[in-house]
């Protein structure tokens, strides 16, 4: 290791108004509305500028407001859509191929009834949308006045699910090779440990340590990324000797039987204090480190420097990675963090640079990728010094 000291909004039509208070005296809708009467904005917003399909139909059970997006998710035209009864502009059924405004009435039955959740239908096609509605009464029991409906497309929904499906089916074949030899030594070692000399049971259950290890590193990372998609992952700010963990990691390396020289190390003076996680540093300069020495070839270049985080120039510390290999090519940039990210066929889970990304965001700094100086790939990530308010 060389060491250098350098330094909704509610759309108002000839339909709708805003639901009234439970009591309050109510306006019924106006059955001859115009098309233009019901692209009326209200209170600046537009129903076509909303993200989501609106339907809105009158107490006669009739269409009176069909925005653009239910134009897109339904493919019927707005004005073929205004006018029609609300089964027909919207001809949905329930996955068990039942019509689905027959089965919920929203004009008949309970009068106290409020709308329905939202829940997968099908238009004709076979397409599946997402729908929920609210039955707008003037008061509490009153006969339903207006049927809001909203509608939304499921690609979100199955890209999200897709997503998971392929985390579960990476994971499961990580762990069934450890756990295949796990399962395999301990078996052998219990039928037979008479028959083996002390060096060879040694051996096994060294072996069988490291698998465990690579088990344990693999439900940590499964546990990582379900705290990061949903935010709640923690940080635990202590003072980070950098100097210290990259060191630590190096000699990991080395002792696999990594040459020292690979290594070149430069830490600028006057650093400023870094509180942060120590825990999730270590797993940052551990993935980013790995991805050096296994993706790349020639010197690994770790190089610490005072730096600024964030939009208002916050004082920070910024830690870069670069080593001599190929590089990431240009296309692949933007797909480097993330999930299943793979540089090469040379192993992994495709989901370290992933939880780098997401580590280094909760501790509120910001990471990138791009080429080294030396053709190689060059990681750069800078994190706010994090320093507590009773010390500054």
């Amino acid at each position: 290791m060389t060491v250098g000291t350098d330094s909704p909004a509610q759309a108002r039509s000839a339909a709708p108004h805003a639901p009234e208070e439970p009591g309050a005296a109510g306006t019924p809708a106006d059955d001859t509305a115009s098309t233009a009467d019901t692209t009326t904005a209200f209170a600046g917003v537009h129903p076509d500028d909303l993200p989501d399909g609106l339907v809105i139909a009158d107490e006669s059970g009739r269409v009176v407001c069909f925005n653009a997006a239910a134009g897109r998710i339904t493919a019927v035209p707005a004005d073929r859509a205004l006018g029609l009864p609300l089964d027909q502009a919207l001809p949905l059924e329930d996955l068990k191929g039942r019509r689905w405004w027959t089965l919920t009435d929203p004009y008949g039955g309970l009068a106290t009834r409020r709308g329905q959740p939202e829940r997968n239908l099908l238009l004709p096609g076979g397409r599946e949308v997402l729908v929920s509605a609210r039955y707008v009464r003037e008061y509490p029991t009153g006969p339903v006045r207006r049927v809001v409906v909203s509608l939304r497309g499921t690609d979100a929904r199955r890209r999200t699910e897709r997503s998971h499906a392929e985390l579960i089916a990476t994971v499961a074949h990580e762990l069934r090779s450890p756990l295949t030899s796990v399962k395999g030594f301990t078996a052998t070692l219990l039928d037979k440990w008479e028959r083996f000399t002390d060096e060879q049971k040694r051996l096994m259950l060294e072996t069988v340590d490291a698998d465990a290890g690579r088990i344990k590193r693999l439900i940590a990372e499964l546990l990582d990324i379900s705290r990061i998609d949903s935010g709640r992952l923690e940080v635990r700010r202590q003072p980070v000797d950098l100097a210290a963990a990259i060191g630590r990691h190096i000699q990991v390396h080395t002792t696999g039987g990594q040459s020292p020289d690979r290594f070149f190390v430069r830490i600028r003076p006057q650093l400023p204090a870094l509180w942060a996680d120590p825990d999730k540093i270590d797993q940052i300069l551990g993935n980013l480190l790995e991805n050096a020495v296994r993706h790349g070839d020639g010197t690994v270049t770790i190089e610490v420097a005072p730096g600024t985080a964030g939009d208002d120039g916050e004082e920070g510390t910024e830690v870069t990675v670069s080593d001599e290999g190929p590089g990431i090519p240009e296309a692949s940039m933007s797909r480097v963090f993330t999930r299943f990210w793979r540089g090469s066929k040379r192993g992994g889970t495709g989901l370290g640079l992933y939880i780098v990304k997401g580590i280094v965001e909760a501790h509120g700094g910001t990471i990138t990728v791009g080429r080294g100086p030396r053709g190689g790939a060059e990681f750069r990530f800078t994190l706010p010094v994090g320093t507590p308010a009773h010390l500054i």
